[in-house]
């Protein structure tokens, strides 16, 4: 989920301002809308400065995530779990270290600048703004260079939600492979999720796209804290990381413990069997939560940040994009 390096304004949003907000989240949540159209909503009232509670609409964007995730996981028993994040595995490793190692060349070549580019390779290969996140903290990135890798992800995360089940469909990829491509090719859990929600290739409609993108891009997030301390070591700033001077300040990379109680809810759903008769409302609900993620995350969008992402952190975010994607598409299509 993109985390804004901008800070938020002190000054109290007027009264009216927040009403409409309030107003814009339930519309953007309700059954009528859609993942793609409750982002939209939220970037329009952030460009044009109507956003509101901007500081807690970032903290409860990142939690609803992860308590719908967690929710998620009470729909899937550990035996479909472990064959899933198996099937995956490779697919996993193999993009994620392909997308490092282009990432950071495409950023030597187009001069992007060694904070940027290994924030958008992170970013790119894992999951987008929490990565992004975590990666910074680590190698002590300051506020102006989170928020230009966090804007060109978030151009594009914005753009694949739209264009990635369109092209699902033009390659009549199945519900299984496009969840596999959701979860490798979508930068942000909320965006895989809104992607794969409403997927279906054929009648009748199952959610296997949405529970498949959500444990593939699970597997990817849990690289998180390896790379961010990797990065972290490699780049030699928790020794040298300036105070004072808008770091973020070398910190550890914090783990993503929300993974961990998505196997317990798997395990719980294990050993009482009865849990299925969940599995309807829990999809519904969770919906409405990640819908509601996406509105917020879009409302949280600064023009400030945007103003900052220049040409160059852009270009190495967009190649490295459409090469990962292509690339994660042939083999899964390849694999059958």
């Amino acid at each position: 989920m993109p985390d804004q390096a901008t800070p938020d304004s002190a000054t109290p949003d007027p009264k009216w301002k927040q009403y409409l907000f309030v107003a814009c989240a339930v519309a953007a949540a309700g059954p009528w809308s859609r993942p793609d159209v409750a982002l939209l909503a939220g970037i329009v009232l952030a460009l044009i400065n109507l956003s509101a509670f901007q500081a807690h609409s970032k903290k409860l964007s990142k939690v609803l995530i992860q308590v719908c995730v967690v929710a998620l996981g009470f729909r899937l028993d550990l035996a479909t779990l472990a064959h899933s994040a198996s099937r995956g595995l490779v697919l996993a490793v193999s993009t994620i270290a392909g997308a490092l190692i282009v990432g950071l060349l495409l950023g030597k070549l187009l001069r992007s600048g060694k904070e940027v580019s290994v924030l958008i390779s992170s970013g790119t290969a894992i999951c987008g703004g929490s990565a992004i996140a975590a990666v910074g903290a680590s190698i002590g990135a300051s506020s102006s260079t989170m928020a230009v890798a966090t804007g060109a992800i978030f151009c594009l995360n914005a753009i694949g939600l739209w264009v990635l089940p369109w092209i699902g469909h033009a390659l009549h990829m199945t519900d299984l492979q496009f969840g596999e491509w959701a979860g490798v090719a979508l930068h942000d859990i909320a965006t895989v999720t809104g992607a794969a929600k409403d997927y279906h290739a054929s009648l009748p409609k199952t959610l296997v796209a949405l529970d498949t993108a959500n444990i593939v891009k699970l597997t990817r997030v849990l690289w998180i804290f390896p790379i961010a301390l990797a990065a972290g070591r490699l780049m030699g700033s928790h020794s040298s990381s300036p105070q004072g001077s808008g770091a973020q300040g070398a910190r550890k990379a914090p783990f993503p413990w929300f993974i961990l109680l998505f196997i317990v809810a798997s395990a719980i759903r294990t050993w009482i069997p009865a849990a299925h008769k969940l599995d309807q409302t829990i999809a519904v609900d969770a919906a409405v939560g990640f819908q509601l993620a996406l509105f917020l995350i879009g409302a949280g969008l600064h023009r400030s940040a945007l103003a900052q992402v220049g040409w160059r952190a852009l270009a190495q975010a967009t190649i490295l994009w459409i090469i990962m994607a292509s690339g994660s598409c042939i083999a899964i299509l390849a694999r059958g």
